[in-house]
């Protein structure tokens, strides 16, 4: 596993605090294995965003690869992790345009599906000039589904942990019981609530999760009830990503608050994929909690400073160099 010629330098509790997971005697064939999303994105400038009615001109558009877990696995590979992949294409020109990234970086892509007559996930970007805030317009064939009974639990068991988004509940769960059995470390990325997540949820190690997630999962709107709720059962960490708020988190240890980096801001399309990226680092470079969350949002962070999801993914040079001489934002409050 790459680990760069140094870790970051410690936040809150330093290198006393407990690492996030132990691997000792755990051998693995690859460091993280993700099954998701992947998505074909066009990216639109817009001054502002579109009103009923209104007519405006789009500052620029450009095509580029991206998607929660693949874009999270090319995140990985940057810092120097090994990666596999497991997903769903459209037997379309579109499914080459998005894997021909994770091709390049070396990611194992035999894990990767192609579905006959589905076409390959693609969304419209709008990203606003003036502070790189984005809006999605998804679109995904309901015939795009990963068969996990053609999957080999094997490459499951073998990976140092599993990252896993919400967007096929079965094949998720199929994966997260494999490595919970195998006692892998098990990711979640969640950005909406919805059926089947229970069980789903009972084998997560790591629930990372938006802003709105964890205000509806909680029943009153707070954030930190809804971060309570997940931090039940095998969870470990339960996380909530709150953009330039930063990050909130629930552990055995208490209720943590992890600031955002100061970045020059163009893109905000991808932050959470690239923060799942930094805190999966984290977490098998035996990172304790605080430590972990400040090399996530770190990562979130430098993401934001390029268009598209994957362009401004950083190496361990630059996620280095912004732990070491960076400035956080002042905390807000979790709401």
């Amino acid at each position: 596993m790459g680990t760069g010629p140094s870790g970051p330098r410690p936040e809150n509790g330093g290198s006393s605090e407990r690492p996030l997971w132990s691997f000792e005697g755990r051998p693995r064939e690859v460091d993280v294995l993700g099954l998701g999303e992947n998505s074909l994105d066009r990216l639109v400038g817009v001054l502002d965003w579109p009103v009923a009615g209104g007519k405006q001109e789009a500052l620029d558009s450009s095509t580029a690869a991206g998607g929660q877990v693949a874009s999270a696995l090319l995140a990985c590979t940057r810092l120097g992790l090994s990666a596999g992949y497991i997903g769903a294409v459209g037997a379309d020109p579109e499914a080459e345009a998005v894997l021909a990234p994770l091709r390049a970086a070396g990611i194992d892509l035999s894990g990767v599906q192609s579905v006959p007559g589905a076409r390959t996930r693609s969304a419209l970007i709008l990203v606003r000039a003036r502070d790189g805030g984005r809006s999605v317009l998804a679109r995904r064939d309901p015939t795009l589904r990963i068969d996990h009974s053609q999957l080999d639990r094997r490459r499951v068991e073998g990976a140092g942990l599993l990252h896993l988004d919400a967007s096929d509940p079965e094949a998720s769960l199929w994966a997260a019981s494999v490595a919970e059995e195998a006692g892998r470390p098990v990711m979640l990325d969640a950005d909406q609530t919805g059926e089947g997540l229970e069980k789903l949820l009972a084998r997560i190690h790591f629930p990372v999760v938006s802003e709105a997630f964890a205000r509806d999962w909680g029943g009153t709107g707070e954030i930190l009830d809804g971060l309570r709720r997940l931090a039940g059962g095998v969870c470990r960490l339960a996380v909530a990503t709150c953009g330039d708020r930063g990050a909130w988190a629930i552990s055995s240890q208490g209720e943590t608050h992890s600031p955002a980096w100061k970045v020059d801001v163009r893109d905000t399309t991808g932050a959470g994929d690239a923060f799942h990226a930094g805190l999966i680092w984290g977490i098998l470079q035996r990172l304790g909690e605080h430590r972990a969350l400040a090399a996530a949002n770190a990562v979130a962070g430098l993401a934001c400073t390029a268009l598209g999801a994957q362009t401004g993914l950083p190496d361990f040079v630059e996620l280095e160099g912004l732990l070491r001489r960076g400035e956080r934002i002042p905390p807000g409050r979790p709401g």
